[in-house]
């Protein structure tokens, strides 16, 4: 069964809720999220306004991933997959589908907080692709990485 990848849609913030509890790495609960301000309600009213645009993989109609940013800041805020879809590239496609928006919405620079642990996946995920550690720590004690784009010639 092939793989669809296409924006989110506000229907989709409870099925993203509810994989961010499933992750192997990092999971946080729904509970959790809601202890941070982050609800259905909240995230897909963002999602409506056109603050944190997404992108979604889905699967025989079922999301089995998704990648969120602030278009205003140049954040990935998150992105999540479930665990027996790992190691498909799918990850990577949502990522890299969400910095060609912010590219396209004018940044030249993105960043995200990651684990600086090496052991934890993300970390040499996102190397890998480029993003490269700025010495800062977010909020939530994460290390702050960030993605040059190149100038255009």
């Amino acid at each position: 069964m092939p793989f669809e990848f296409r924006p989110a849609r506000p229907a989709d913030i409870a099925a993203c809720i509810d994989i961010r509890g499933k992750t192997r790495e990092n999971a946080v609960s729904a509970t959790r999220l809601a202890e941070l301000g982050i609800t259905e309600a909240s995230w897909s009213g963002q999602l409506a306004s056109g603050e944190l645009p997404g992108e979604v993989c889905c699967r025989g109609g079922m999301i089995v991933g998704y990648c969120f940013a602030e278009r205003q800041t140049g954040e990935i805020i998150v992105l999540a997959l479930l665990p027996e879809f790992e190691g498909q590239g799918l990850g990577r496609r949502l990522l890299q589908d969400m910095m060609a928006q912010l590219q396209a919405h004018g940044h030249q620079r993105l960043f995200l907080g990651c684990a600086s642990d090496p052991r934890v996946r993300s970390h040499g995920f996102y190397r890998s692709l480029g993003w490269r550690s700025t010495g800062k720590r977010d909020k939530y004690g994460d290390e702050e990485l960030e993605y040059r784009f190149a100038a255009p010639c």
